[in-house]
């Protein structure tokens, strides 16, 4: 992976058990997901969209080089992930695009977890069948 300056924009992203850290450099829009293009790593066009889509919105889809860092989870939650670590490191090289972003919902992290699993259940709350006799 050569990157054409040492100079980016950081940030990271979560969402259910996903990790993902974003790097902005400049350079002319290519999307490395774990050093492959993005679509090759997805293989899903919806999700490359999805991952795309903070950089679109700002407008710099083509001056960026994005840089991304996946771990854990499946590839739509790595794909939720990924987006909020770019709109969150395009907040840090820009404040100006803070509106935009907040507005588009991009800057909110989903909260929402897997539940823990509960001692004499079966999941998190579904329980065996109840037998009155």
């Amino acid at each position: 992976m050569a990157e054409s300056s040492t100079h980016y924009h950081y940030a990271l992203g979560r969402r259910k058990a996903a990790i993902a850290t974003a790097r902005l450099y400049k350079g002319k829009g290519e999307l490395l997901v774990n050093d492959k293009p993005a679509a090759d790593y997805f293989n899903n066009t919806a999700l490359v969209a999805l991952v795309e889509e903070p950089i679109k919105l700002a407008g710099q889809d083509q001056k960026l080089q994005v840089s991304l860092h996946l771990k854990g989870g499946g590839k739509r939650g790595q794909a939720d992930a990924a987006r909020l670590a770019i709109a969150r490191a395009l907040n840090v090289m820009s404040e100006d695009l803070h509106p935009t972003l907040r507005k588009a919902g991009m800057l909110t992290r989903d909260p929402r977890e897997k539940e823990r699993m509960k001692p004499g259940l079966k999941k998190a709350r579904k329980a065996s069948q109840f037998s009155k006799r």
